[in-house]
């Protein structure tokens, strides 16, 4: 898709960029060619995906920052327009949070670490990117969310509680900035072939692959489509929306559940 899309003149910034869905997005947002500030915490990771876009002949600037400290998005934001002159689009992908348990089990910190990541620096991120969006005309800004803060997920219930909490801030910043040309929307994927389901081996990837009716897994491609897509004037009317990048998973069961009603 990115050969489709020209953010040519646009500053781009992703927060959540070492690796997998961040880094990919962040080279997709290079590849059409928008200057791309990478942040996350681990600078090494992010100088990595740097240097690929630059090697492909894209601008990037690699930035350590922690979206749990609001001074340090600010200054992320602030060092993102001092090198560029503007920010365009935001993706806030970061995110934390335990092992997957029982509530009952999860340990109190592990829960509240997860939603400080989730909650506090999807905040933390849009506070800053609509001011700074505000002073050039505008902006788009994808927060990155899950299928599993649209719908229950056994044994993730801080993973779905940071979740639902960014879909419910972006949709009120939508509302809040609608009239302000700054658009947010929310990606909610589904099961995505990241390090995580790599690292769970192949027969929990099988597992995961037999619930989504497309019949596979997502990868981190098919994420960087869809945010790049909203953050383009392609959506242009779109603000306040949750998009699923699922395979189908959550129709397949909003169909299902109204066919046993109705039987």
């Amino acid at each position: 898709m990115t050969a489709m899309l020209d953010f040519s003149d646009r500053v781009a910034l992703v927060v959540g960029a070492s690796k997998g869905i961040g880094a990919e997005t962040a080279r997709a947002f290079g590849r059409a060619k928008a200057a791309v500030v990478l942040a996350a915490r681990d600078q090494s990771a992010i100088d990595d995906v740097a240097r690929q876009i630059q090697a492909a002949g894209g601008q990037a600037l690699a930035i350590r920052a922690d979206v749990t400290d609001p001074d340090s998005m600010k200054a992320l934001v602030s060092r993102a327009v001092d090198a560029f002159g503007r920010l365009d689009a935001a993706f806030n992908n970061a995110t934390d949070g335990p092992r997957p348990a029982p509530l009952a089990e999860i340990d109190v910190e592990a829960f509240d670490r997860g939603i400080r990541t989730n909650i506090h620096g999807t905040f933390h991120g849009m506070k800053f990117q609509i001011a700074a969006m505000l002073e050039c005309g505008g902006g788009t800004i994808v927060n990155m969310a899950s299928t599993a803060g649209v719908e229950g997920v056994s044994g993730l219930s801080a993973y779905a509680a940071g979740k639902a909490g960014i879909i419910g801030l972006s949709r009120v910043a939508a509302l809040d900035y609608a009239d302000k040309n700054i658009r947010v929307n929310v990606v909610a994927p589904g099961p995505i072939l990241t390090h995580h389901l790599e690292a769970a081996g192949q027969e929990a990837q099988h597992m995961a692959a037999r619930a989504v009716p497309m019949g596979r897994l997502g990868t981190v491609t098919d994420v960087a489509n869809a945010v790049l897509w909203l953050s383009s004037p392609l959506s242009g009317f779109m603000t306040g929306a949750v998009i699923p990048v699922d395979g189908g998973q959550l129709s397949g069961r909003v169909i299902k559940s109204n066919f046993r009603r109705d039987t």
